[in-house]
Formats: structure tokens, C-alpha cells, sequence
């Protein structure tokens, strides 16, 4: 028995488009609305202050019969070393046997399938007409956000950007300037002037067991759509708790990690929807002005379901390295 290992370097070279990678995501939430996932909460160690390693396991039944699991670390003090702060490999096995099928580097696949599960959130919970974008946080994680969210943003005319590291902010202007064209980007001096007027605010900061909340709900429009991508390090309680709708990407992990003390403490412990029933059409979206809030974990199931994809065009165009078991 053999399977396939995909380093970092391969799996870029396939070029996916973001695009692609949002249709898989938005797939995944339609059939865990329906269902047909297996998602059993992440669990984590934390061996160094602020930072993690988790578990990330997930199945689709159905047709698309896919098993597999995401085992990734974030350690925010790489940055200083100068080597990612989230590193990972992804597991795919055959479901009907158990036996694993391929090994991969996480690095490309968390970052694409995270910007893609927030353009997925905007694509339903955005307000109308929405054209500024704000971005806290301009590593890799804000680059590849903006890339999502130009895709299911089609009036976005404008991006107001901050990152405490100034070198960030203007490596982040250098490289989006060139690759995403016909939108007005304004670096800001501090976070307060880069949500104020936004109509979609999105956090990419790194996750810290003891976060750093500095986005007060008094500086937001009344009506705007404040998605945190980084559990719950920079927005303050009071921008989930008097949000007129909050949502998760799934309720069952958010819970379980709320309890756990690690997360989410002073955030809702009621959970009206997940992005699964919303986009299957379980729940309804309230409509009418009012902030949306929104808490992306990062869920598996996205890993699992990026993974396959990835897998099977590897399959197709004789990519990877073939190991014995």
C-alpha cells in the first residue's frame, strides 16, 4: 500500500483560483447544513504561551464519502524567526478501507480555504450594496481574504487596511496593489480609522489564548457585518452580544470550545445559526439594517473538503511523491 505526499511547494503550483476554492467551501456549509458532515470539535494543546496545535477531523457522507483530518499549529512567535506561524499536514483516507491516501502540506489550504469561508459569510450576510471593506491584520491571512471577498463583494470599490506592523502594512498596499486591480486602498494609523464607515470588517490577527480586543462597537455603523476570522482576539463583547444577528461557523465546536474556557468568554452562549444552515437554507438571514457578527473557528470540514479537491487534481496531472506505507 502506498499514498501521495504533496509538499507546500506543489500543491501552489496548481494555481487553484480562490474562486474554485469558495465554490468547494460553500458546497461543504450546504451539506453540513443538510447533514451529511461529520465534524466532531477540534481539540488542541497549547505548549507555548498564545500558541496552539490542534486536531481537525471531519467526514462527508454521500457521494462525496470523504474522510480525513488537519493537524496544525499556530504559533504567532515564528513570525520573529522568521517561519510561518501556522504550519500543518492534512490527512486524506479512503473511507470505505480507512487506509490513507495522501498526506499534504496545511500552509496554502488553511489560508484559501479561510479567506474563502469569509467571502462565503459576506456572500450571505453583507449588507446591501456593500462597497468599504475594512482588513486588521495584513499577513498572509489578509492578503488572501482580500482575494476572497473581491469575488463575492461585487460592489467593493474600497479597502481600508491596518496592521500593527507598519512593514506589513506596506508589503500588504505593495502586493494587493498589483494583484487585485480598480479598488481604492487606504492604509490607516490605527484600527478605530480603518472600521469607521465600513460596511464589512474583517479581523486576520494572529489567535491568542489571552486576546487583545481593541474594536469597540461604538465605532461601527449601524449597519455592517463584523466577521472575526481569528476566534475572538479583536473584537470587544459588546459587538457580538448587541449584534441584531451572531452566527458561527459551527455551533457544536463553538460551544464546546466557550466551555472549555479557552474562547469566547463574555461572547453569546446562544448561537441562533450556523453558516451551514444558512447557506443550505435551514435558517432564514434577518433582513433590514442592523451589525451581523460573525465567529470563524475554521472548521475541518473546509480543510477536509480543499483537500480532496487538491488530492484528485494531483491524481489527474501526476503530481506528489509516492510513499510505502
Amino acid at each position: 500500500m502506498d499514498m501521495l505526499y504533496l509538499n507546500g511547494e506543489q500543491i501552489e503550483s496548481m494555481r487553484i483560483p480562490i474562486k474554485e476554492v469558495i465554490e468547494v467551501i460553500e458546497e461543504g456549509f450546504v451539506m453540513k447544513g443538510e447533514g451529511l458532515v461529520q465534524l466532531p470539535s477540534s481539540q488542541g494543546v497549547f505548549p507555548r504561551e498564545n500558541c496552539f496545535i490542534d486536531a481537525m477531523p471531519a467526514y462527508f457522507a454521500g457521494s462525496a464519502d470523504t474522510a480525513g483530518i488537519k493537524w496544525v499549529s499556530g504559533y504567532p512567535t515564528n513570525l520573529e524567526k522568521g517561519i510561518p506561524n501556522i504550519m500543518g499536514l492534512i490527512i486524506i483516507n479512503d473511507a470505505e478501507t480507512g487506509a490513507p491516501l495522501a498526506v499534504m502540506d496545511a500552509k496554502w489550504i488553511t489560508a484559501y480555504r479561510s479567506g474563502a469561508a469569509t467571502a462565503v459569510t459576506a456572500k450571505y450576510l453583507a449588507p446591501e450594496r456593500s462597497s468599504v471593506l475594512s482588513i486588521i491584520g495584513l499577513g498572509v491571512q489578509g492578503r488572501i481574504h482580500l482575494l476572497g471577498l473581491k469575488e463575492t463583494m461585487k460592489g467593493l470599490k474600497k479597502v481600508k487596511a491596518f496592521d500593527i506592523s507598519e512593514d506589513n502594512a506596506k508589503r500588504f498596499l505593495e502586493d494587493m496593489q498589483a494583484r487585485v486591480h480598480g479598488l481604492d486602498f487606504e492604509l490607516c494609523p490605527d484600527a478605530q480609522s480603518a472600521v469607521h464607515d465600513a460596511d464589512v470588517i474583517v479581523t486576520c490577527t494572529p489567535v491568542r489564548r489571552r486576546p487583545r480586543r481593541s474594536i469597540s462597537a461604538e465605532w461601527l455603523k449601524r449597519d455592517v457585518l463584523a466577521v472575526s476570522a481569528n476566534n475572538d482576539t479583536s473584537f470587544h463583547e459588546e459587538v457580538m452580544t448587541g449584534a441584531s444577528f451572531f452566527v458561527t461557523d459551527d455551533r457544536g465546536q463553538y460551544i464546546q470550545t466557550q466551555k472549555a474556557g479557552n474562547y469566547f468568554q463574555d461572547y453569546p452562549e446562544e448561537v441562533p445559526a450556523d453558516m451551514g444552515e444558512i447557506c443550505a437554507g435551514v435558517v432564514e438571514v434577518p433582513r433590514g439594517p442592523g451589525r451581523k457578527a460573525v465567529v470563524l473557528m475554521g472548521i475541518g470540514s473546509h480543510d477536509v473538503a480543499t483537500a480532496r479537491v487538491i488530492y484528485e487534481k494531483a491524481q489527474r496531472i501526476g503530481l506528489g511523491i509516492r510513499l510505502t506505507l
